[in-house]
């Protein structure tokens, strides 16, 4: 009884049509989310351009101190790196919340592209009907011919336009 069961379920996957898809290439792979990383270095690369700036300030206020070391004044020297520390502060602080915005913004966007990814893949294995789709992640072997990436990176910029 057990062998007869086995030896049904295994002809009914030997007929099952599958298909595989590597969804994080399928997703990073869209024009959408070419453009939203494109746009997001655009919108983020003032704050770098500050940051760096304040950077460059800091490495001169430490190469004062260095090559004025035993020339300073106490309070000229206390001055130089309490302004030193000042800025290090700033520079961590801007650090700190551009990386959250960006982390932040990010998520967002690879959220609603894998949202709309799995849909686009759920009509493309309808229209092959497929009975099964795999992430290619999750699989160790599977012959190339069962890809549907570029079939989905396609479907998806089809389905979502970049405006």
């Amino acid at each position: 009884m057990c062998a007869a069961a086995v030896s049904v379920a295994a002809s009914a996957y030997a007929q099952a049509k599958v298909g595989i898809v590597d969804v994080q290439r399928a997703i990073l792979g869209t024009a959408e989310i070419k453009k939203a990383q494109t746009d997001l270095e655009t919108k983020y690369r003032p704050r770098q351009e500050a940051m760096a700036k304040l950077d460059r300030e800091l490495q001169q206020i430490q190469g004062q101190l260095q090559s004025m070391a035993g020339k300073l004044t106490p309070q000229a020297e206390q001055d130089l790196q309490t302004q030193g520390q000042r800025k290090q502060r700033d520079l961590q602080r801007l650090n700190e919340d551009l990386q959250g915005d960006v982390d932040r913004e990010r998520n967002e966007i690879l959220q609603k592209a894998s949202r709309n990814m799995t849909d686009v893949i759920k009509k493309l294995a309808e229209e092959k009907q497929l009975d099964v789709v795999i992430d290619r992640a999750n699989t160790l072997f599977a012959k190339d011919t069962l890809d549907i990436t570029t079939d989905a990176i396609a479907s998806y910029d089809k389905t979502y336009p970049v405006k």
